[in-house]
C-alpha cells in the first residue's frame, strides 16, 4: 500500500509575496515565529505561530500553509496556460485542444446552469430500467467505468506478495460518509455531519422530481442501507495489517462468497478479461453487500445508484446541484463558501490531465542541478540510515543484515518521471464540462485496466511533478519524492542553507518516507516488493513493543474538543516522522555547516534543523476539518506531527534548552526510540 503524505496539493515552486527573501529582509525563519510562546511549551507554536497568526485561513479554504501559497501562484500560471490554449486554436486531438475545451466547457456556467441535470439522462435511464439483482450489478460495473462510486471501491496495482504481477483488488465501501463512525458515533461534530448528509439526500431526491414526503423516505431508506453497509465496513485502525488484507479468492469461491453478484457480467462489462483471481481485502463486506443485494428492495438500490450519480458528479454540474454538495461537506471542512469557481476547474484539469502540464512544470522550475543536490541528499540518508540499523541494540544480526540488503535496493525518483503519459486517447470536446469529466475518468479506468497481464512498470509515478506530496511504495520498494515537494516557496533552492534543508527536505521528506518501508506496514514487504515474513519472531515482537510506546504517545494528543488521536492508525506516519528526523540529524551531524556551528540569523545550525522540520508543517486548520482527519485519516495532524517527534530527542532538548518540568518535555522512560 502507498504511503502519502497528509496534504496533496498541486503547486509550482514560485515567488509569493509572504515570505521573500532578500539580503535586507528578515531571515525567512525568524519572521514565521511567534515569540510570544516559548520552544520550549509548544515548538510548533513558537516556530509558525507568528506567520499563522498573520495569515488567517481564507473563507473558502479549511487550512491554509506554505503548500497553499504556492498554490495561489500556480492557479495564476494554469490559468494563463488555458487562456493562451484557447487563443491558439489548435488542432483537435493536441494536447493543446484538450486543454482549450476542457477549461471551456468547466467555465461555462451558463450553459452549465441551463442543463441542469439534462446530461445525467442515460444514466438515469439505465437505472429505470433495473429489474432485478443482476441489473443493479451491470449498471454499477458500467457507472464505475466513468468513475461513479457504487457498491464497493477496487484498485489495480501490484500483487502483494508478488510485485511482479498486476492484480485486481476488491475494498469495501458502499458508504458516502467519509468513515463508517459517521454513521454510529453520537459526539456532537459526527451528529451535526450525520443530519447535514440526511438533508442532503433529501434535497436531492426532492432536485430529482419527488415531493417532499417521497423525498424524506427514499432519503431514509437510502441511509438505512448505507448504515447496513457501514457496518460491516472495517475500523480505520482494522484495515492496517496487509496480511489481513490479502485475501486471494478464485472466481468459484469468490461467487461462493458472494451468491447475489453476478461477477462475470461485472468484470465483462468493465473490461477485465481472464481474471484467474481476485485479492478481496474485506470479505466479511462482501458477504454482507451480496445479501443486501438480495434483501433490499431493487427500488431502494434505484433510488441508492440515483444518489450516487448525483454526489459523484456534482462538483461538475449546475449551481444548486453544487451547492447542496458544498452545504453538506462543509460541516466536515468548515468553509463557508467554496473555491472561486476557476480554481476549481484547474483543479480538475490536474486530475484529468496533470502529466500534460507537469511537462511544462519541470523545464521551467526544476533544474537538473537541483534534482542532483536532492539525488545525493538521497544517498546520503541512505548512508546514514544503513549506519543507524547496523547500530540498533535491539536488533539481531540476521535480521538486520535482511534490512540492509532491502535498504539498498530502496529505488528513488526524483523530481519528475523519465516517461509521460499519452493523453492522445483521452477525449476532450466542446461538450458538457461533466461529459468531459466521465471522458477522462473512462480514459483512467482503461489505462488501469489494461495494465492486467501486462509487465510491472517500476518507473511509473502515481503523482505529478507539480503536486505537493511524496510517497514510499511498499511493492515497488521506492520512494518518489514530487519536484514541487522539493521546493521553498519565494526562495531559490541555492539560497536555502543547510540546516533548514536538512530538517525541512532530508528528515521531513526524505528520511520520513525511507523510514515508511520499516514502519508496521512497510517492515512487512522484502527488499523485492513482496508481503513475506522476513524477520526472525523476537525481532519482530521487539518491533512491536517499542510501537506501543509511540501509539500511546500519540494517544494522549487532544487536539479538538474530546477528540484523541488514533495512536493505533497513525502509528505508520509518526514512526516515519520520528525515523526520518532521528536519521536527517545523524546525516547533518555528518555536515560542514553543522561542525563549523556558525550562527544563521543568530540562529545555530541545529535550531534552524528543527525550524526547518517545523516549517514543513506550517499550515492552520480549522476544527471542523480537525475533526473529520482524526475520524478518517492515519495522518496526525500538523501541530502534533511536529510536538509529537521531537519530545523524543535529545538534540531538540539542547538546542532549545527544555528542561524538565516544561511542557515539551517528556520522560526518559516515556520516549520513543525505534529506528
Amino acid at each position: 500500500m502507498k504511503k502519502f503524505s497528509i496534504y496533496s496539493i498541486a503547486i509550482a515552486g514560485l515567488v509569493f509575496t509572504g515570505c521573500k527573501h532578500k539580503s535586507d529582509k528578515q531571515d525567512f525563519l525568524a519572521a514565521n515565529i511567534d515569540s510570544s510562546v516559548l520552544p520550549s511549551t509548544d515548538f510548533f507554536q513558537y516556530a509558525n505561530g507568528g506567520w499563522i497568526k498573520k495569515n488567517p485561513i481564507p473563507a473558502d479554504e479549511s487550512s491554509w500553509g506554505v503548500g497553499n501559497l504556492v498554490q495561489e501562484e500556480l492557479y495564476i500560471r494554469l490559468k494563463t496556460i488555458n487562456e493562451k490554449a484557447i487563443a491558439e486554436g489548435a488542432a483537435k486531438g493536441t494536447v493543446s485542444q484538450k486543454i482549450a475545451d476542457f477549461w471551456q466547457s468547466g467555465m461555462d456556467t451558463v450553459a452549465i446552469d441551463k442543463a441542469g441535470l439534462d446530461p445525467l439522462k442515460e444514466l438515469f435511464t439505465a437505472i429505470t430500467a433495473i429489474k432485478n439483482t443482476d441489473d443493479i450489478v451491470k449498471v454499477t460495473s458500467s457507472f464505475n467505468n466513468k468513475g461513479i462510486d457504487g457498491l464497493f471501491d477496487e484498485y489495480i496495482g501490484q500483487d502483494d506478495k508478488n510485485s511482479e504481477v498486476i492484480a485486481y483488488r476488491l475494498w469495501q465501501g458502499g458508504i458516502s460518509m467519509p468513515d463508517r463512525d459517521y454513521y454510529f458515533n453520537t459526539d456532537s461534530k459526527s451528529v451535526a455531519v450525520k443530519k447535514a448528509y440526511q438533508k442532503y439526500l433529501y434535497q436531492t431526491f426532492v432536485e430529482l422530481g419527488n415531493d417532499s414526503l417521497s423525498a424524506t423516505k427514499k432519503g431514509e431508506a437510502v441511509f438505512a442501507l448505507e448504515t447496513k453497509l457501514a457496518k460491516a465496513n472495517r475500523k480505520l485502525e482494522d484495515i492496517r495489517d496487509p496480511y489481513k488484507q490479502y485475501n486471494k479468492f478464485s472466481a468459484g469461491a469468490l461467487s461462493k462468497l458472494t451468491p447475489n453478484i453476478n461477477w462475470q457480467d461485472y468484470f465483462t462489462i468493465r473490461g477485465m478479461k481472464k481474471l484467474d483471481s481476485v485479492i478481496v481485502s474485506q470479505p466479511e463486506y462482501f458477504a454482507a453487500l451480496s445479501n443486501e443485494l438480495k434483501a433490499t428492495p431493487v427500488d431502494v438500490w434505484k433510488d441508492f445508484l440515483r444518489f450516487r450519480v448525483v454526489r459523484s458528479l456534482a462538483p461538475y454540474l449546475d449551481s444548486k446541484t453544487y451547492q447542496y454538495y458544498f452545504d453538506y461537506r462543509k460541516t466536515l471542512y468548515g468553509t463557508s463558501k467554496p473555491r472561486p469557481r476557476w480554481k476549481r476547474v484547474l483543479n480538475e484539469e490536474e486530475n484529468a490531465m496533470g502529466d500534460a502540464l507537469g511537462q511544462l512544470f519541470v523545464k521551467e522550475y526544476f533544474s537538473e542541478k537541483t534534482k542532483e543536490r536532492y539525488d545525493n541528499m538521497v544517498e546520503a540518508m541512505r548512508e546514514t540510515y544503513k549506519e543507524r540499523i547496523e547500530k540498533l541494540p535491539w536488533m539481531s544480526e540476521i535480521t538486520k543484515k535482511k534490512a540492509l540488503s532491502k535498504l539498498s535496493k530502496m529505488d528513488k525518483k526524483v523530481g519528475y518521471p523519465d516517461k509521460w503519459k499519452d493523453f492522445s486517447a483521452m477525449e476532450i470536446d466542446k461538450v458538457p464540462y461533466v461529459i468531459n469529466m466521465m471522458h477522462a475518468k473512462e480514459w483512467w479506468n482503461n489505462y488501469s485496466v489494461n495494465k492486467l497481464g501486462k509487465p510491472v512498470d517500476r518507473k511509473e509515478w502515481s503523482i505529478t511533478p507539480q503536486t505537493y506530496n511524496a510517497y514510499y511504495n511498499s511493492s515497488n520498494n521506492d520512494i518518489t519524492l514530487a519536484a514541487a515537494m522539493l521546493t521553498i516557496p519565494g526562495m531559490k533552492d541555492e539560497d536555502l542553507d543547510e540546516g533548514f534543508l536538512y530538517g525541512f527536505t532530508a528528515a521531513g521528506i526524505i528520511g520520513h518516507e525511507m523510514t515508511h518501508g520499516f514502519d508496521d506496514q512497510g517492515r512487512q514487504y522484502d527488499g523485492e516488493g513482496n508481503l513475506k515474513s522476513w524477520w526472525l519472531p523476537e525481532d519482530s515482537v521487539k518491533f512491536t513493543d517499542r510501537a506501543k510506546y509511540i501509539i500511546r504517545q500519540f494517544n494522549e494528543f487532544v487536539p479538538v474538543d474530546t477528540m484523541h488521536v488514533n495512536g493505533n492508525a497513525t502509528q505508520g506516519e509518526n514512526i516515519a516522522d520520528l525515523g526520518g528526523l532521528r536519521i536527517g540529524l545523524d546525516a547533518f551531524k555528518k555536515t560542514d555547516v553543522y561542525k563549523n556551528n556558525q550562527l544563521v540569523a543568530g540562529m545555530t545550525p541545529m535550531q534552524r534543523f528543527f525550524l526547518g522540520y517545523a516549517y514543513s508543517w506550517m499550515f492552520s486548520q480549522r476544527k471542523e476539518r480537525l475533526a473529520n482527519q482524526l475520524m478518517t485519516d492515519v495522518h496526525a495532524p500538523v501541530k502534533e506531527r511536529v510536538n509529537g517527534p521531537l519530545v523524543n530527542l535529545p538534540e531538540f532538548y539542547e538546542a532549545f534548552n527544555v528542561k524538565q518540568g516544561d511542557k515539551m518535555y517528556r520522560a526518559d522512560s516515556l520516549r520513543v526510540n525505534i529506528w
